[in-house]
């Protein structure tokens, strides 16, 4: 039961276990990932491995089969390739390149980590791959996934520890 992204005439969407949602993708798509900061939403299926929330935005943890963990201000990604913790979570201050994980929007009140580039890390062929809360407009992402905040939370309740989220080539 995996989370299949793809587009629909104009609509990117995802769907899985019979339900339908709007998606948003990276600014240049679905494709095959060459380097970092590409913006192409990577093409093949990435298992689940964890899911991140914002407590002061959320009333309760999403429900969900995946380990769960609240947060902290003070959470980042590191996306410099020639780190040693390149693809890693990372505490800020931090001195190389990483992505602030407590936003001032809401795009990260739940974060579900996506098995990209991460066993092993390879430098340089990608970094931060999640699913996220949709902006406005269901804008384009640096190469994410994006579903509504109550699609994502539907979407976390029916997942199940085998699913993964699955990039389609729309060809």
């Amino acid at each position: 039961m995996d989370l299949i992204v793809t587009k629909e005439g104009d609509i990117w969407q995802a769907a899985c276990a019979g339900k339908v949602w709007r998606a948003g993708v990276g600014r240049s798509g679905i494709g095959v990932k060459r380097i970092e900061g590409d913006g192409i939403s990577p093409l093949g299926c990435w298992p689940i491995r964890r899911v991140l929330f914002r407590a002061d935005k959320l009333a309760t943890a999403p429900v969900s089969v995946f380990p769960t963990d609240a947060i902290a201000m003070d959470d980042g990604w590191c996306d410099a390739p020639a780190h040693p913790d390149y693809n890693r979570p990372v505490k800020r201050p931090f001195a190389a390149s990483h992505e602030a994980l407590w936003r001032g929007d809401d795009l990260y009140d739940i974060v579900v980590v996506l098995g990209h580039n991460d066993d092993p890390v390879v430098p340089g062929a990608g970094s931060a791959v999640f699913l996220h809360v949709a902006s406005p407009g269901y804008g384009p992402t640096e190469g994410c996934a994006t579903l509504s905040r109550v699609d994502l939370l539907a979407f976390l309740a029916l997942a199940r520890p085998e699913t993964r989220l699955c990039f389609r080539d729309i060809g």
